[in-house]
């Protein structure tokens, strides 16, 4: 396994508080890169711009990617476009999701 195909395993342990369910799942990252020095550069957004937990959630993101082993350096890219929707969401994601308001 890759550092890049690392990180995106890692990122799954980074669960948005609100929706319980982890950032990749919900489509939340939409890049990853590695450079021959290991220095990883993820892109992602939030669910809405004005996020209340955004901070906490790329906070989560940056320790998650720093436990990957080889990983020197790390940098949040977040971005406003493509806008998110929940076209991203896996199908797992959504059926979570279902699940969980479904129990409230």
């Amino acid at each position: 396994m890759d550092l890049v195909e690392k990180v995106w395993s890692g990122l799954e342990e980074v669960i948005d508080p609100e929706l319980e369910v982890n950032i990749v799942d919900l489509g939340l990252v939409y890049d990853i890169q590695a450079d021959a020095n290991h220095n990883v550069k993820v892109t992602m957004t939030m669910t809405i711009p004005e996020c209340p937990l955004q901070d906490v959630i790329v906070s989560d993101v940056e320790k998650a990617i720093k436990r990957v082993p080889g990983v020197k350096n790390v940098e949040v890219n977040l971005v406003w476009e493509p806008a998110w929707t929940p076209a991203r969401m896996t199908d797992w994601a959504i059926e979570e999701i279902k699940r969980r308001r479904a129990l409230v």
